[in-house]
């Protein structure tokens, strides 16, 4: 089925912020491929053998998308930053638990490169991530929603200036102060010895 233009989406979208559960049916074909490519690229930067699959992932994103109450899109770019914003979630949620009798086992690498973000085995965890993100969005709510659209919705530069409204340069700019302060984070070297 072709892509229906971004306009299209997004009134639906906002038909559907609005309680129409037509518009609601009428959006998933639209939306489901696309979720599908943000979970496998998710998926990817996991661990081999990761035991939650894309199409899992894309269910449940979904169904936390639905359940949610007084959540109005403002166009396709906003939905796809909640869908990203709720499979972060999902994630690690499945690495506490995962986690949760072997603390530190199974721990993963973090490496945030220029222009993508990938995980490999071995290093910092996404719990660790995950605080990590929320202690920056104390701090920087901007950058922290920079890192997850980039890192866990994998958008381009490009994208993710949509989505924050300001421009590539911008987005650059901040990518690069955000990985800085990560890693100082995650690696120990900002707190105090």
């Amino acid at each position: 089925m072709p892509s229906p233009p971004a306009a299209d989406v997004t009134g639906l979208l906002i038909a559907w912020s609005r309680g129409d559960r037509g518009a609601l049916d009428a959006l998933v074909p639209h939306v489901y491929g696309e979720l599908r490519r943000q979970a496998d690229r998710h998926l990817r930067r996991q661990r081999p053998g990761h035991t939650l699959q894309a199409t899992a992932l894309v269910h449940e994103a979904f169904l936390r998308l639905v359940d949610q109450t007084n959540v109005s899109f403002r166009d396709r770019a906003h939905f796809f930053a909640v869908a990203s914003r709720a499979m972060r979630q999902i994630l690690v949620d499945h690495a506490r638990r995962r986690h949760a009798d072997k603390r530190g086992g199974g721990a993963t690498r973090l490496v945030l490169e220029d222009g993508t973000a990938s995980v490999e085995p071995r290093g910092v965890d996404l719990v660790a991530l995950d605080g990590a993100l929320e202690r920056l969005e104390a701090l920087d709510p901007e950058q922290a929603r920079l890192v997850e659209l980039r890192f866990f919705g994998g958008l381009t530069v490009e994208e993710t200036a949509v989505v924050l409204a300001c421009s590539p340069a911008t987005v650059k700019r901040a990518w690069s102060s955000a990985r800085a302060w990560l890693y100082g984070e995650l690696t120990g070297a900002r707190r105090p010895g």
